[in-house]
């Protein structure tokens, strides 16, 4: 068995794209968890643990863009990398990511290699600093 490439937590209220993503991520070995709003993944975060967190923006509950705000809010998770996956394209959609500070920013429809790049590039960055 291969090495552990670091942890994700996939939050996405699709499940569909979550299953995709989630997918995807495993298969390049990625250990996976899911959660299916902003809130489900504040509840299970500092169980989790993880090195990654790809996060939808339009979602019930609590949307990409509070739940990136809380997690870079909370001393227990700033330090985790965050990918924000939307159908939002516009330039100040990007600027508000970015703001709140979080790693990169994905348009839907997402291109599956991208992203696995994304993530791998970020799990790494976590693992060395």
């Amino acid at each position: 068995m291969s090495e552990v490439l670091g942890r994700v937590l996939v939050v996405d209220d699709d499940e569909i794209i979550r299953q995709l993503i989630a997918v995807n991520l495993t298969l390049e070995g990625f250990q996976v968890e899911t959660a299916s709003d902003g809130q489900d993944c504040l509840d299970r975060v500092l169980d989790v643990m993880p090195d990654v967190i790809t996060l939808d923006v339009m979602m019930p509950r609590l949307d990409g863009w509070m739940t990136a705000t809380r997690l870079r809010g909370d001393e227990e998770t700033s330090h985790i990398k965050v990918v924000l996956i939307t159908a939002r394209a516009q330039e100040d959609d990007k600027r508000r990511g970015l703001g709140i500070g979080v790693d990169a920013y994905l348009t839907k429809p997402f291109d599956p290699s991208e992203l696995i790049q994304v993530v791998r590039d970020l799990a790494l960055a976590a693992h060395s600093g």
